[in-house]
């Protein structure tokens, strides 16, 4: 600061932009209100009950000049940043699927953060690399997926940030693989013939979005039927694949869900890989959200079943293992179409390591060239909560699951409209939709708990999953008694 500055205000952030002592000081506050956030979750409302713009009208209109302390940013985090939020971590969020966070995570991020890396070549830092694929091993063996996407295989692992960017590298590979080209005068065919590609109906939006990327086009997007449980028809698959082959298109990509959106439906993916397997088609199992129950034994058989012949494979940590947001593990089973659509190299970036093909640059896996260090955040979950509490985690929410539908079954207002899926439960009242859509509403007004909705076999349903992690039984208990008294009698 020059003579001629003015005076920084009392607590500002004067000097480096890095003071140790002050970061301990300051760090010891955040991770204390981090820590009386938590404690609060269940007084508050779930939802926000701002306005839509609301917040920006209690921020001032352009950035400080000048710095100011961190007690004044605080207090704005309290008065404006905080009422602004739907508390996703609050016990009685059951809304769409659970976005975990733990301790573990959060001081893994927290790290991440201090140390700065960018992982974006082995090079760059070689733990951040041979981190992320021990860890991917370790969570391999631990969901009993196949040896083909081992790192010492032909494929291995990788941390994306979400299923959506999973899907998206997934047939971005399938498209190097069906063409052998890195681009084409129409970036659609090849030898003259459309690529096409095919999900579910019921499979989650980033599929499409993924295909007008990749440049595939939405409209090659066949959306295949589903059965009363939301489960891709294998029989309409393979007349619609045999159709685009007669007509001279190439059936290349195909995406088995494993838990759907909607419903939690769970593709018959055997019956699918083998359909897709006699078009030499790329299958991708989206497992975003019911691949972590595959830690548990029992569940395992309905949701690694296939993957033996999957191309590709992805579930998100962050929704149900208590990693917090975003982490999402992609297996390939075999990695040369991956890096081969992905991988760009200019002189800067050359170095002996990766010219010697010794070790693995995790930036050919991905869209963008920069990588956080994720594999920290997993690494420490997995650690210091261990496999054996993360089953107990996921058996509790299953088991209350259970236990919600028994009651809703009971209710003669009330009926499950589709078999529940591990600890999600669709139901809805007898009355109809309009009723079903009123109750939701009321609910959700009161603040004491956030429930979603679907389309399930044509009918409005409400959702409940459970999976946040400071969710307990007794919560499960108090939504169903807010259900109960708000339902017409």
């Amino acid at each position: 600061m020059s003579d001629g500055d003015p005076p920084l205000e009392s607590g500002g952030h004067a000097g480096p932009p890095f003071d140790p002592e002050r970061f301990r000081r300051e760090g010891r506050e955040v991770v204390d209100w981090i820590a009386s956030y938590w404690e609060s979750l269940a007084s508050r409302p779930v939802r926000s009950q701002v306005a839509p713009g609301w917040v920006r009208s209690e921020l001032p209109p352009h950035a400080p000049e000048d710095p100011e302390p961190l007690t004044a940013v605080v207090a704005d985090l309290d008065r404006v940043v905080v009422p602004g939020l739907t508390h996703w971590q609050h016990p009685s969020f059951f809304a769409y699927f659970p976005a975990s966070a733990s301790s573990p995570s959060i001081l893994g991020e927290l790290l991440v953060a201090g140390l700065g890396v960018q992982g974006m070549l082995w090079a760059t830092s070689p733990a951040c690399t041979e981190l992320e694929t021990h860890v991917l091993d370790w969570l391999r063996v631990l969901l009993g997926l196949p040896e083909r996407f081992a790192s010492g295989s032909a494929g291995g692992g990788v941390i994306q940030d979400s299923a959506s960017s999973g899907v998206l590298c997934a047939i971005v590979a399938a498209r190097e693989r069906a063409t052998s080209l890195r681009t084409n005068s129409t970036g659609l065919c090849q030898n003259g013939q459309p690529l096409v590609a095919y999900a579910s109906a019921d499979a989650h939006s980033s599929v499409e979005k993924a295909a007008g990327i990749a440049g595939i086009g939405r409209a090659w997007l066949r959306r295949i039927p589903v059965d009363d449980w939301g489960r891709m028809d294998a029989a309409a698959l393979s007349a619609a694949m045999d159709q685009d082959a007669a007509a001279g298109r190439r059936p290349f990509f195909v995406v088995a869900t494993v838990g759907t959106t909607a419903a939690g439906g769970i593709d018959p993916v055997p019956g699918v890989a083998a359909i897709a397997s006699r078009h030499s088609a790329w299958l991708h199992v989206d497992a975003a959200w019911a691949g972590a129950a595959a830690i548990c034994p029992e569940f395992r058989a309905a949701l690694v079943a296939g993957a033996d012949r999957a191309d590709s494979w992805g579930f998100n940590p962050h929704k149900w293992l208590l990693v917090n947001f975003d982490c999402h593990a992609l297996w390939v089973a075999d990695r040369a179409a991956l890096v081969s659509a992905l991988s760009m190299k200019p002189d800067y970036l050359r170095n002996e390591a990766s010219d010697g093909g010794a070790v693995i640059d995790y930036s050919d896996w991905q869209v963008p060239l920069g990588r956080r260090f994720r594999a920290l955040k997993l690494w420490m979950t997995l650690r210091m909560l261990g496999a054996g509490a993360l089953r107990t985690h996921i058996r509790s929410h299953v088991d209350w699951a259970r236990e919600f539908a028994g009651w809703v079954a009971a209710d003669p207002r009330f009926e499950v409209v589709v078999e529940p899926s591990l600890a999600l439960v669709c139901f809805a009242l007898r009355a109809g939709d309009d009723a079903s859509r009123r109750l939701l509403d009321r609910v959700n007004a009161s603040g004491r708990c956030f429930l979603s909705h679907a389309r399930v076999n044509g009918r409005f349903a409400l959702r409940l999953a459970i999976g946040g992690a400071t969710t307990t039984r007794s919560d499960v208990v108090a939504v169903w008694q807010l259900l109960t008294d708000s339902a017409p009698p």
